[in-house]
C-alpha cells in the first residue's frame, strides 16, 4: 500500500523522508509523475461535498430543514448526526460525519502543498502548471467558504504551511473576525477568476476527467453566495452576536448594520450573471412541439442532464457522487423497491404554489382539499409522470390538495395517486396500499420524493440512472441577485426581471411590477423555497435570514399515516387524507451556528465557543 504524506513543509521534507520506509512516496516521487500529480490534485478536489448523499446523510442539510424528513427509527442506521439535529441535540460535543473544523484545513493544507510543489513534466505544461495552481487557490477560498457559512469566525493564516514542530504559540490560533475572512474570499476569487477559463475544451468538458474543474463562473458564483450570506440577517448587525469576542477581544461579527453589504452582494451577483451569460450558460429549458416552454420536462430534466448534453444550467457540479443507486431508491416507494421512508413535509407541499401562479392561501388560487377529482388533468407538455397518456398531470380519484398545481410540485412530489411509470400504476399510500406498511420503510407522513430522480429508475429491478451532482446552477444566481437587490435597491427593474425569469421557466405567470419591498422579499423567499427544493439550500436560506424559530421550531404535518381508508373527512380516525400532526422539530438560537467541535476546544485554549454552547 502507497501513503502519501500530506502534512509536511518543504524545509523539513527531507529529514523527515530520510526515515521513511521505503513503501512511502517522497514529494519529488509525486510531483515528478504526471498520475501522482493529478492524483494529489483530485485528493484535494475530494473534499467537495456531494450534493447526492452528502447533503442528505453526511452534511444533512435537507433533512435538517424544513422540506425533508426520516423516521426516528432510522437513526441508528447511519442518521443518527442528522436526526440529532431536528430534535435540538446539538452540542459541541455531536458527532458531525464531515468535521469541516478537521477536515477542510486538510485540503487547504494539502492545496497549499501542491502550489508548492507543482511543476512542468512530460505532458504537463507551463500553462497546465499555472492552472492547476489556479484551481487550488479556488478550492482553498472555497473551503473558506464552508467553514465559515457553519462556523462563522475561524482560525485563519491563509497561505501559510504550518510546521508540524512549530511552537504551540503559532499553532493554536484564536478565531479571525467573520468579516475579515469575508473579505479575503472576496477578493481572492475574484482574482482567481481572472485566472481560469469559464468552461474547458468543449470536445472534452463533461468527461469525467474534466468536468467539475474549476472555472471562472464557479469563482465568481462562489463570491456572490459568500457575499449573499454576509449581506444577510444572521451575520449582518445581529444582535444575538454582539459581545462574541475572541482571544484577542476583537469583535467575531461588527455589532453594526451595514446596508453597502446588500449592494456589495447584488453587484457581485450581476457580474456572476453578466459573465455567466455571457460564456453562454442558460437556464435549462425543452420545448413543446408547438415551440412553447415545457415546464415539467424543462424542470425535470434540468436536475438529471449533464453538462455535456446541454444542460448549461450547471455552474457548479461534482461528478463523483458515490451510491447513486442507493441514494435513489432512498426517495422511492417501497412498492417499487425503495427505502419508503424518507418523505417530503406537508409545508412543502403547501409551499408549492397553483398553477395561475398564486399561493394556495390566495382566495382566487382555486386551491382546496375537499374532495377527489372526477376527471383526469391534461397539460401541454412531454412529461410522462402523470399517468399512462403523456400530457397526464393527474389521474380521476386525486385528492383536491394535488390537483392544479404548478409543474414543480408534480416534479418534486410523490403523493397518493401520483403515477408509478415503472409500475404502470398509481402510488398507494392510504394503508393496507402496496407503498406502506406501518413500519419505517414507508412514508410517515404521506409522502415520498420525486425531485431529482429519473422517472426510469426501478429499485425492485435493479434499473438506476447516473446523474451530475448540481452544487450551484444560474437559477440560484438570478434568485440570489433579484433578494440582494430588492434589499439595496428597491423597485430596480432588474428584480422583476431576473425573478420573473424563473417563473417563466416554471410555466407560472409573471410577478407583476409595483409591489412593496416586504411583498418582493417574501415572493423572493417563497420562489427560493420551491425552486431549490431539496437542494440543500433551503436550510442555509432559512439560517441566514434568522427564520430558524419559525420554520425549525414547530409541529410538521402530513396526511394521516394510520389511515386506511380513501377519505377526507377530518371526524373520520381512519380517513388518511386529513392534515395530521408528525413530529416536532427542535429549534433554539444557538443552532444558527455550529459549535467549535468541543476536542478541539480542548486542544486550544485560544478558541473561544459559539454563544449559548
Amino acid at each position: 500500500m502507497i501513503t502519501v504524506l500530506l502534512l509536511v513543509t518543504t524545509a523539513g521534507c527531507k529529514k523527515f523522508l530520510d526515515k521513511m520506509p521505503d513503501d512511502q512516496l517522497t514529494m519529488d516521487a509525486i510531483f515528478n509523475d504526471k498520475i501522482r500529480t493529478e492524483d494529489w490534485l483530485a485528493g484535494v478536489y475530494s473534499g467537495i461535498p456531494s450534493p447526492i448523499w452528502g447533503y442528505f446523510k453526511d452534511q444533512g442539510f435537507n433533512i435538517m430543514g424544513d422540506d425533508m424528513t426520516i423516521p426516528a427509527e432510522w437513526a441508528p442506521f447511519g442518521w443518527r448526526n442528522v436526526y440529532a439535529y431536528t430534535v435540538g441535540d446539538w452540542n459541541p460535543g455531536s458527532a458531525w460525519n464531515p468535521y469541516y473544523w478537521v477536515e477542510l484545513p486538510k485540503r487547504i493544507r494539502s492545496a497549499l502543498i501542491f502550489q508548492q510543489q507543482v511543476k512542468p513534466l512530460p505532458g504537463v505544461s507551463d500553462a497546465d502548471v499555472e492552472n492547476m495552481k489556479a484551481q487550488c487557490r479556488f478550492l482553498i477560498a472555497y473551503y473558506y467558504a464552508l467553514m465559515i457559512e457553519l462556523y462563522g469566525p475561524i482560525p485563519f493564516r491563509p497561505g501559510i504551511i504550518e510546521s508540524v514542530d512549530a511552537p504551540a504559540s503559532e499553532l493554536m490560533t484564536t478565531q479571525s473576525p467573520y468579516d475579515e475572512v469575508v473579505d479575503w474570499i472576496d477578493k481572492e476569487l475574484k482574482e482567481v477568476a481572472g485566472k481560469l477559463p469559464a468552461e474547458y475544451a468543449p470536445a472534452i468538458y463533461g468527461s469525467a476527467h474534466d468536468w467539475g474543474k474549476a472555472t471562472s463562473i464557479m469563482c465568481l458564483a462562489i463570491r456572490a453566495r459568500v457575499l449573499l450570506f454576509a449581506a444577510s440577517p444572521l451575520f449582518n448587525g445581529n444582535a444575538d452576536l454582539k459581545d462574541w469576542k475572541n482571544k484577542n477581544g476583537d469583535n467575531m461579527f461588527n455589532p453594526a448594520y451595514d446596508p453597502n453589504k446588500w449592494k456589495r452582494a447584488a453587484d457581485a451577483c450581476k457580474e456572476l450573471v453578466d459573465a455567466a451569460e455571457a460564456a453562454g450558460y442558460r437556464l435549462y429549458t425543452e420545448n413543446n412541439t408547438d415551440g412553447t416552454v415545457d415546464p415539467f420536462m424543462s424542470y425535470y430534466n434540468m436536475s438529471l442532464k449533464k453538462f455535456s448534453e446541454g444542460n448549461r444550467e450547471i455552474i457548479f457540479g461534482r461528478p463523483d457522487n458515490p451510491d447513486i443507486n442507493g441514494w435513489e431508491a432512498h426517495h422511492l416507494p417501497i412498492g417499487i423497491g425503495g427505502n419508503g421512508g424518507l418523505g417530503v413535509t406537508q409545508e412543502l407541499v403547501d409551499a408549492f404554489y397553483m398553477k395561475n401562479g398564486l399561493p394556495i392561501t390566495d382566495a382566487a388560487s382555486g386551491y382546496t382539499e375537499k374532495g377527489f377529482a372526477a376527471d383526469m388533468e391534461k397539460r401541454n407538455t412531454r412529461w410522462p409522470g402523470g399517468g399512462p397518456e403523456v400530457g397526464t398531470v393527474t389521474l380521476p380519484g386525486t385528492f383536491n390538495m394535488y390537483c392544479n398545481r404548478e409543474p414543480r410540485f408534480y416534479v418534486s412530489v410523490i403523493f397518493d395517486g401520483a403515477w408509478l411509470g415503472v409500475d404502470r400504476r398509481k402510488a398507494e399510500f392510504v394503508q393496507g396500499g402496496r407503498d406502506t406498511r406501518f413500519s419505517f420503510d414507508a412514508p410517515q407522513n404521506g409522502y415520498n420524493v420525486r425531485k431529482r430522480i429519473n422517472l426510469d429508475v426501478f429499485p425492485r429491478e435493479g434499473r438506476f440512472n447516473y446523474q451530475p451532482g448540481i452544487i450551484y446552477r444560474l437559477a440560484e444566481a438570478y434568485l440570489s441577485y433579484a433578494e440582494a437587490l430588492n434589499e439595496s435597491a428597491p423597485g430596480d427593474p432588474d428584480i422583476l426581471k431576473y425573478l420573473n425569469k424563473v417563473r417563466e421557466r416554471a410555466g407560472i405567470p409573471p410577478v407583476a411590477a409595483g409591489k412593496p419591498q416586504d411583498e418582493m422579499r417574501r415572493i423572493i423567499r417563497t420562489e427560493r423555497r420551491i425552486e431549490f427544493n431539496c437542494e440543500g439550500i433551503r436550510f442555509h436560506d432559512i439560517r441566514r435570514w434568522k427564520a430558524g424559530e419559525e420554520f425549525l421550531n414547530r409541529g410538521l404535518y402530513g396526511m394521516n399515516f394510520s389511515g386506511n381508508e380513501r377519505s377526507d373527512d377530518p371526524a373520520n380516525p381512519n380517513a388518511f387524507f386529513k392534515r395530521t400532526f408528525y413530529k416536532n422539530k427542535i429549534f433554539t438560537k444557538k443552532m444558527y451556528l455550529w459549535p467549535v467541535p468541543q476536542a478541539q476546544m480542548d486542544i486550544n485554549p485560544n478558541l473561544v465557543q459559539a454563544p449559548g454552547y
